[in-house]
């Protein structure tokens, strides 16, 4: 039986031209749309500038906790492992992703994102016809609650993909520890991103400096190709991602539960002028339409910093 489709309550995109497409042309001047004056990225050379690594094994001791704590309050970024997620499953993921991105564009325009609608394959949030545009396509999907979930976004191809990939949105809760009931019946969505090579790659954006408008993200890497950045102490610091972990950040909406404690990190995205990059994004939000302010725990003794909005 069909399961009826619910208002996302999420802002659209108007349809763009593929820019998987426009890269296989190997443009020496590409068009002027994805020209960004402002990228000055400044990239830190110092080594020891890199995220934390939480162990998620050891959250059940005070000692894991308190890195966790000290993660979500300096940086708002971390890396994840031993997350419980089968290796096999990941690896399988990763191959549906490339598969999907390597079938022709007419077979991924099947796929394409409807007038005003995020889910899809297109790009995210364009709203006119001279905005400035990220070097990137993706593919936009919510597999929970699946009263959200709309099969006609789904790839076929690669053949496994759909079983796969609702596994995975089962598998990517967020702890229940931390603020679960908000997140209950909440909306996950999935954002595979696919970066193509750039001859003028120091003039562009895979993905403009942002923060994610969600309570946490939890990110895959594809490919072996990096191009993460977080903005901290106003410096841009790459993202060396380890095998097999997840990248997490928090989002606004814990930040503003927090009460600022913890931070929704500003990052963005470089590409490469040769390679290829892909990753994989699971964005976990609390139910639409529910309201979030600063808990009340932490506003008996220090003045809300946020107000509450839904």
């Amino acid at each position: 039986m069909d399961t009826k489709v619910v208002s996302r309550g999420f802002a659209g995109s108007l349809p763009v031209d593929s820019v998987q497409a426009l890269a296989s042309k190997n443009l020496k001047n590409i068009p002027s749309r994805y020209i960004r004056p402002e990228v000055e990225f400044v990239v830190s050379i110092d080594e020891s500038q890199q995220i934390p690594v939480i162990d998620m094994s050891k959250l059940d001791h005070d000692d894991g906790q308190k890195k966790l704590h000290q993660a979500c309050k300096d940086w708002g970024f971390f890396q994840l492992i031993n997350h419980g997620i089968a290796d096999e499953l990941i690896e399988k993921m990763k191959i549906d992703t490339q598969e999907f991105f390597k079938l022709p564009l007419e077979e991924k325009m099947a796929y394409a994102q409807l007038p005003n609608e995020i889910e899809g394959y297109g790009q995210t949030l364009v709203r006119s016809a001279d905005q400035k545009l990220d070097w990137n396509d993706m593919l936009f999907l919510f597999p929970l609650p699946v009263p959200l979930r709309n099969m006609r976004f789904w790839p076929i191809n690669p053949p496994s993909f759909r079983l796969r990939f609702i596994s995975f949105a089962k598998n990517l809760g967020t702890d229940p520890k931390m603020l679960s009931s908000f997140f209950e019946d909440g909306a996950q969505s999935i954002r595979m991103n696919y970066y193509p090579p750039c001859a003028e790659a120091s003039k562009v954006f895979g993905a403009s400096p942002h923060s994610d408008a969600t309570g946490l993200t939890l990110l895959l890497q594809v490919n072996e190709v990096e191009g993460l950045q977080i903005k901290k102490d106003e410096k841009w610091l790459p993202v060396k991602p380890i095998p097999g972990a997840l990248i997490v950040n928090i989002g606004d909406i814990i930040e503003i539960m927090s009460n600022g404690e913890y931070k929704s990190i500003e990052h963005g995205v470089v590409v490469n002028q040769e390679k290829e990059r892909m990753s994989m994004a699971a964005f976990q939000s609390p139910k639409v339409g529910i309201e979030i302010g600063p808990l009340a725990d932490l506003v008996r003794k220090n003045k809300a910093q946020y107000k509450t909005v839904t």
